[in-house]
């Protein structure tokens, strides 16, 4: 018995031990070589604790100390505004709204040579929120059919649409790492992007696989869903938040904010975290247009082909819809 309990004990022991190992590893202070030693000795030391020192309760007590000194030491890491960022996230952007009218400042609009060759353009623009027509997302696949990038944006009468992509801001030297997100290794940011910056770039110079949905969001609630991202926006230029991998990404964060405006939004599904099915699961909850199979729906969203050949034309963004399914075209027009 006293056998089995140990065991008991040590799984969840040791799952605990290998997270905060990570954590060391990930966000201790550089160079390279203490990192590792800090993270192999919390790890190494647990089990050989745990292996050779007696009563059972002694291992604990030690290991629980450890843990909490790293605990503190985890909590004094905060984020920040104040570093050295990759240019295409150098600055935050947020918005000022007065009555209908919308001033997005610091929209970024970038001119891609390749991928990493750019120029980089910030501008303020102006949105008339009466005439908001619609909402559609974006979903972007890089590698695994598992996980996507999600962007939204919002369609008016006039002008280009307004799109905004959650994402990390990184600091200049640091790459992406899907691990590293779960470390409080990047700081949160919205990206608020022309689409022939933040999608062009996805389907002319990265080559990832875009496709576009046209959403039946209603028209308040997708105007409600612009208004709380504005209001998260400028929240972070006071506030910064760390990026998180599973609960502050790209897709949960969107979550979020619908729940925001819909307090009947349903329910938490595995889908928002395995978001590359995210699709499917609008299909299933009638957010797409559904006169067809997912299948075909899904075909015909794909957009690389009509991005590359609009590629800077400025009726990029019409040019990647044309033929796109569109629930929003059985709606009456506004008077």
């Amino acid at each position: 018995m006293r056998t089995l309990l140990r065991v008991l004990v040590a799984i969840p022991v040791l799952l605990v031990t290998a997270w905060w190992s990570l954590a060391l590893y990930f966000a201790a202070p550089e160079p390279d070589w203490l990192q590792i030693t800090l993270a192999a000795a919390f790890f190494l030391g647990t089990v050989i604790i745990h292996v050779w020192l007696r009563p059972f309760r002694f291992p604990l007590v030690i290991w629980a100390v450890a843990l909490g000194v790293i605990l503190y030491w985890w909590s004094t890491l905060v984020p920040t505004n104040d570093a050295d960022w990759q240019p295409d996230v150098a600055r935050l952007a947020w918005g000022e709204v007065n009555g209908d009218r919308l001033t997005i400042h610091n929209l970024r609009n970038a001119d891609y040579r390749t991928e990493q060759d750019y120029t980089v353009r910030y501008e303020d623009r102006t949105y008339d929120l009466s005439k908001l027509r619609g909402l559609d997302l974006f979903m972007i696949y890089w590698g695994s059919p598992f996980i996507a990038h999600t962007i939204m944006s919002w369609q008016f009468d006039a002008g280009s649409p307004l799109a905004i992509s959650i994402e990390t801001r990184k600091k200049v030297g640091q790459e992406y790492s899907a691990i590293e997100g779960f470390f409080k290794q990047y700081e949160l940011i919205y990206v608020v992007a022309d689409e022939r910056d933040v999608i062009r770039l996805r389907t002319n110079y990265r080559g990832e696989e875009v496709y576009l949905y046209r959403l039946k969001t209603p028209i308040p609630e997708a105007r409600a869903l612009l208004l709380d991202y504005v209001h998260s926006m400028n929240e972070l230029r006071d506030h910064p938040q760390f990026y998180n991998a599973l609960t502050d990404n790209c897709t949960t964060t969107i979550r979020r904010h619908v729940a925001h405006v819909d307090p009947n939004a349903p329910r938490f599904d595995w889908r928002l975290i395995v978001n590359g099915y995210g699709d499917e699961l609008m299909y299933e909850r009638g957010n797409v247009d559904t006169r067809m199979s997912f299948a075909e729906l899904r075909a015909r969203s794909r957009i690389n082909t009509k991005a590359r050949a609009a590629d800077q034309d400025p009726t990029f963004s019409i040019r990647i819809r044309e033929g796109v399914p569109n629930p929003r075209l059985l709606w009456p027009r506004p008077s």
